[in-house]
């Protein structure tokens, strides 16, 4: 991903608070806590209001998770995070994300998560109606 993000560069957002329970030591957000911002905004992709990917039978799981810490984030606030379609696979996609607190980018990471059959416990292809929805929220060509 570039050095410098933008939230409008993620074509899907969704805001997470910071707790005063989400700090460590040395007073800020507990490098942990990322992981369940980008946990966040892969949710919102799933289930979110306007768009439902999980179909009946299926369930996402995350197949790979890698984070770039960027910037110190400190309690008290919120986080804004943003998630857009790296690339579509057959039964998987990779995503871009990146947290931010105001304007300023404090971490970025990809995400691979696979729809996976909860029968068989394997993987299942995405079907036409779930593809075309992922490429609605693909980031732009370089």
């Amino acid at each position: 991903m570039p050095d410098e993000l933008a939230i409008t560069d993620f074509p899907l957002r969704a805001k997470d608070k910071l707790r005063y329970g989400d700090t460590d030591r040395q007073g800020h957000v507990n490098n942990a806590v990322f992981s369940t911002f980008l946990e966040t905004g892969r949710v919102e992709l799933i289930y979110g209001h306007a768009r439902k990917l999980a179909e009946p039978g299926t369930a996402f799981v995350l197949a790979r998770l890698e984070l770039d810490f960027r910037a110190e984030l400190l309690w008290p606030g919120e986080v804004e995070i943003g998630t857009r379609i790296a690339s579509i696979g057959r039964s998987s996609v990779r995503l871009e994300q990146a947290i931010f607190q105001g304007e300023r980018c404090v971490a970025s990471g990809l995400s691979v998560i696979v729809q996976m059959d909860e029968a068989t416990r394997k993987a299942r292809p995405f079907s036409e109606a779930v593809r075309e929805q992922l490429a609605q929220l693909a980031a732009p060509a370089a």
